[in-house]
């Protein structure tokens, strides 16, 4: 296996997320099986304070998983210098195709992870603990992803041979590729710019009607628009985004613009995106939850902040994505 700084941090640190969450998982079920509010009995009073350190527990685990998916990307783009043939992370996920799966499983992991934390949040601010086994029944569905992610990182990265040779972006993301990436790079540009575009507007229409109706159809439209738009905003970065920002027409990756050559965009295209999704799907998520009188004041109030941050981002990531195209040196009317 190689060793980087990079590669140690995420074993290390998903090693130890997954004893915090097997420790967690054990008591949760010890709370699922026993748990009674209404009683005063020695066995209650000490699963209430149990949840507190788990909540405490869980809370770092999961933000910790929060941001590995960056710190995976991050090492997997500092690493391609030693692959031959590898350009960028790309190379390096190549070198080990388990690598792919990592980075989904992380970009999966990412949303349910996000909203446990919003959970135990409301869990907390209320006298009753009124989420408490939905919380740790969710913990326990998340317990063997988190495990599963622990176990592709390793294979992932013990299985990288320096000496193997990878191939580049270029043969991935290029228009005669016969794969997913290849069909996203040949999307045409006039038509994704429509598209990306438009669901923008919408999104934020959607969002702003949430401020002035309390009906739930709407928290969920904008919760499932929030999905849509991901794949949108992710098909448009491949598609006409990273194009403007490498200023080559047949240059689709969407992980150069990661590196330092290009001022590290993509850091800042991905974080407003990714934020700006995880609250934008909180007001569906959180709609049923409303009906707990403990719960209606705090989420109401939360949804607010959750509709201005998730327009706030989704904008930023509009706002940075279009500068590069407004003043990028490139012109692609002769390719739409």
């Amino acid at each position: 296996m190689i060793l980087h700084v990079g590669i140690l941090a995420l074993l290390l640190g998903s090693g130890i997320v997954m004893l915090m969450m097997l420790y967690a998982s054990f008591l949760g079920i010890q709370i699922l099986t026993k748990w009674d509010y209404r009683s005063s009995s020695p066995q209650q009073l000490a699963l209430e304070r149990k949840t507190y350190l788990i909540s405490t527990l869980v809370h770092y685990a999961f933000s910790f998983i929060v941001l590995s998916g960056l710190l995976f990307v991050f090492t997997a783009d500092d690493i391609h210098t030693i692959f031959v043939g590898a350009m960028c992370a790309v190379g390096s996920l190549n070198a080990n195709p388990v690598g792919w799966y990592v980075l989904w499983l992380k970009i999966i992991i990412f949303f349910p992870a996000g909203t446990w934390i919003a959970l135990n949040y409301f869990d907390q601010r209320a006298e009753d603990f009124p989420l408490v086994k939905i919380k740790y029944s969710f913990l326990l569905l998340l317990t063997p992803l988190i495990g599963l992610d622990l176990y592709l990182q390793i294979k992932y990265f013990q299985g990288l041979q320096p000496e193997y040779i990878t191939s580049c972006c270029g043969s991935l993301f290029s228009n005669d590729s016969v794969s997913v990436a290849g069909g996203l790079a040949g999307l045409p540009v006039k038509k994704m710019m429509r598209i990306f575009y438009s669901g923008l507007f919408l999104y934020c229409a959607f969002c702003a009607l949430c401020f002035y109706t309390r009906a739930a159809f709407f928290r969920y439209l904008v919760s499932f628009s929030a999905l849509a738009f991901f794949l949108v905003a992710v098909s448009s970065i491949v598609s006409f985004v990273s194009v403007y920002i490498y200023e080559l027409p047949y240059h689709h990756c969407p992980f150069d613009i990661l590196q330092k050559g290009y001022g590290y965009i993509g850091y800042p295209i991905y974080i407003t995106l990714f934020t700006g999704i995880l609250f934008g799907i909180f007001p569906g998520v959180f709609q049923p939850l409303k009906k707990i009188p403990t719960l209606q004041r705090d989420i109401s109030s939360a949804e607010k902040k959750w509709l201005i941050w998730t327009v706030g981002c989704v904008l930023c990531f509009a706002a940075i994505s279009s500068w590069h195209i407004v003043f990028s040196n490139l012109t692609m009317k002769t390719y739409y």
